[in-house]
């Protein structure tokens, strides 16, 4: 077999040159080396071919990447497939290059010989997409949920079954097209014979006439109406985060295919937590004499509520995790955790016994002011917070 030619040196172009530079010399080659310019010309085929495998691998930005690093061999490791997917060089068919690259030069290269320019599907109306929003709470977030939701849509025709033609059946193959969708042009160019696919303008691409329009619909296939569809919601989805569920759009015209159903999330706001990825954060309230005796409190989490101690001597500040407490993660990889951040409450007023007796503590070696360990436990505090 012989050795393969550099895909910068085939196309002519620098190893720095631009997409649109790759194109136009793309265009160029495809053109000289063209099946309908060079009929019977086998070396003119292989050029025309090796010409689209090149232009495959420098137009994708990842390939060309791969390929000035490892050059062709790495063209053949895992998840490349070859050129476009068709197993590399000798892998595809002409066929194959005209289904991928036909669209690049509007339809300029649809096909050669007469005989492949029917290989094109059939245009098939497509339903738009319809968007929603849904709200979620934590507990519903945390575990995950099945909604129901009642569209307002556009949906089949239920007398025609959406075809638009009377009975599901009044329709007829396109004469112009025979069924194909797509007409061919012959024109004589400063480059010779060239052959020009376009979708057939009587059908627009759909291969057949409606002979007699369904009387419900007038022909269109849809009509308005609701649905109610099942939602699955994963586990650990976030604010913003879109699901996508195939074919539950609105309905296309004349028997296409239905748009997608786009579920936008939103959460409902909590008056407990805060998120923050995965964890869940709360605001935890103590009073001074916790603080400074430690004791046991008790503070909620998405399953009920605990109780969790609460160390001699901690300060406002003090940052607690409580291990594997928070949301899951949607792709699965474990749970976030609840942080715990302790805020000492310092009562407004105080009665005249009271303020005594905090006087007296003032007065106890403890509780003496100490700059050096007051401004210790501050920075202590912050590297805790920001860790957190």
């Amino acid at each position: 077999m012989a050795e393969k030619r550099d895909y910068y040196e085939v196309l002519g172009v620098e190893r720095n040159a631009d997409a649109d530079t790759i194109k136009k010399a793309y265009r160029k080659a495809a053109i000289k080396y063209h099946p309908d310019k060079n009929p019977g010309d086998k070396e003119a085929e292989e050029k025309f071919k090796e010409a689209a495998e090149a232009y495959d691998v420098l137009s994708n930005d990842d390939k060309r990447a791969r390929y000035d690093r490892f050059g062709h061999a790495g063209m053949n490791g895992a998840g490349s497939g070859g050129f476009g997917g068709f197993g590399g060089a000798g892998g595809f068919t002409m066929d194959d290059i005209f289904e991928q690259f036909g669209d690049i030069f509007g339809g300029a290269f649809g096909g050669f010989g007469g005989s492949r320019g029917g290989a094109r599907r059939q245009r098939v109306n497509r339903g738009s997409d319809i968007r929603v929003t849904v709200k979620l709470s934590l507990k519903e977030i945390s575990e995950g949920v099945t909604k129901k939701l009642k569209i307002s849509k556009t949906i089949a025709c239920d007398k025609c079954g959406g075809t638009g033609a009377k009975d599901g059946a009044a329709y007829t193959t396109c004469p112009d097209c025979n069924g194909s969708g797509y007409v061919i042009t012959v024109q004589n160019s400063f480059f010779g014979r060239m052959q020009t696919q376009s979708v057939c303008p009587k059908c627009q691409g759909q291969g057949r006439i409606i002979k007699d329009r369904c009387d419900k619909c007038g022909g269109e296939g849809t009509s308005r109406g609701q649905e109610v569809i099942e939602v699955k919601i994963p586990a650990g989805v976030q604010e913003g985060m879109a699901i996508r569920v195939e074919g539950r759009g609105n309905a296309a015209r004349q028997g296409g295919v239905n748009g997608d159903l786009i579920v936008v999330i939103e959460e409902e706001h909590d008056s407990q937590f805060r998120r923050d990825g995965n964890d869940l954060v709360y605001n935890l309230n103590i009073t001074v004499t916790t603080a400074i005796l430690g004791g046991e409190v008790e503070i909620p989490t998405i399953d009920g509520r605990v109780r969790i101690k609460i160390a001699q001597g901690t300060h406002a500040g003090k940052v607690l995790r409580l291990r594997g407490k928070g949301l899951p993660d949607v792709n699965g990889y474990g749970r976030g955790d609840i942080v715990v951040v302790v805020d000492v409450t310092i009562p407004d007023e105080l009665t005249k016994e009271e303020r005594k007796l905090v006087e007296q503590l003032a007065e106890q070696p403890h509780f003496k002011r100490a700059e050096n360990v007051e401004n210790q436990n501050i920075l202590e505090r912050l590297k805790t917070i920001f860790r957190g």
